[in-house]
C-alpha cells in the first residue's frame, strides 16, 4: 500500500484522519468484543446449568415412563397420552444482547393438572401421572435448552465476527496505514532536504554571479580611471 499512494501532504493528512478513525474503530470493536465475552461466559453457565437439569429430568422421566409401563401395561399408557387435548403452544420472540439478536421462547399450556390431561382419574394411577409430571417438566427444560443454546451459538459467531474484524484492524489495516504514514513522511523528508539543497545552491551560484558582476565592475572601473600615456 505505501509503494502505491502518493507522497503528498494531503494524502498524508487523508491518512493520518484514516489512522484515528481506525484506532477509534479499533477501540470500539474491542470493548464490544470484552463486551460479548462477558455476556457469553454468563449465557454459558446457564447453558451448563440447563444441560445438567436436561440430563436429570431425561432419566427421571425414562425411570417413570418404564415404571408405568411395567405396572400398568403400554395400552394405558399410550391410552392416557392419546387422551390429551390441549397440546403445548410455543410462541418466539427476540431480544437484543449487545447488538445480537437472540430469541426468546415462551411457553404455554406445558405443565397441566390432573383434569387437564384429558384421562379419567379412575382408569389411571398415580405412575402415569408421575411420568406426566416427569415429561412436562422435561419438556420445559427442553424449551428453555434450545433457547439458551441458540442464544450462545449466536452469540459465539458474533464474538468470531468482532475478533476477526479487531485482528484485520490491529494486523493488517493500521500497519498499512502506519507504513503508508512512513513513507510519505520519509519521502516528503527527501523532498524538503532536496528543496534546500537546491535552494543553497540556487542561492550560491546568485552570491557567486554577484560576486563576478561586481569584480567585473571593479575591473572596469579601475580601467577608466587609469590615466592615458602622453
Amino acid at each position: 500500500m505505501s509503494k502505491d499512494v502518493k507522497p503528498t501532504r494531503k494524502n498524508l493528512m487523508a491518512i493520518e484522519d484514516r489512522i484515528e478513525l481506525s484506532e477509534r474503530g479499533h477501540d470500539t470493536l474491542e470493548k464490544k468484543r470484552d463486551g460479548l465475552i462477558m455476556e457469553f461466559m454468563d449465557i454459558l453457565d446457564q447453558a451448563q446449568d440447563v444441560r445438567s437439569d436436561l440430563d436429570d429430568n431425561y432419566e427421571r422421566a425414562q425411570r417413570n415412563i418404564n415404571m408405568a409401563r411395567a405396572m400398568e401395561g403400554d395400552v394405558a399408557v399410550r391410552g392416557a397420552a392419546a387422551a390429551l387435548k390441549e397440546h403445548p403452544e410455543i410462541t418466539s420472540q427476540s431480544k437484543n444482547i449487545m447488538g445480537v439478536v437472540v430469541p426468546q421462547i415462551e411457553s404455554t399450556k406445558v405443565k397441566k393438572s390432573l383434569d387437564q390431561r384429558g384421562y379419567g382419574l379412575v382408569g389411571t394411577s398415580a405412575r402415569i401421572d408421575e411420568a406426566a409430571d416427569a415429561y412436562e417438566e422435561l419438556l420445559e427444560t427442553i424449551i428453555l435448552a434450545a433457547e439458551v443454546e441458540t442464544a450462545m451459538k449466536k452469540m459465539l459467531d458474533e464474538i468470531e465476527k468482532t475478533k476477526r474484524r479487531v485482528n484485520a484492524l490491529e494486523f493488517k489495516l493500521l500497519p498499512e496505514l502506519h507504513g503508508a504514514q512512513e513513507y510519505i513522511e520519509q519521502k516528503l523528508e527527501e523532498q524538503e532536504r532536496e528543496e534546500i539543497f537546491r535552494m543553497k545552491k540556487i542561492k550560491a551560484k546568485k552570491e557567486a554571479d554577484e560576486a563576478e558582476e561586481k569584480a567585473q565592475e571593479a575591473a572596469e572601473t579601475e580601467v577608466e580611471t587609469v590615466p592615458a600615456d602622453d
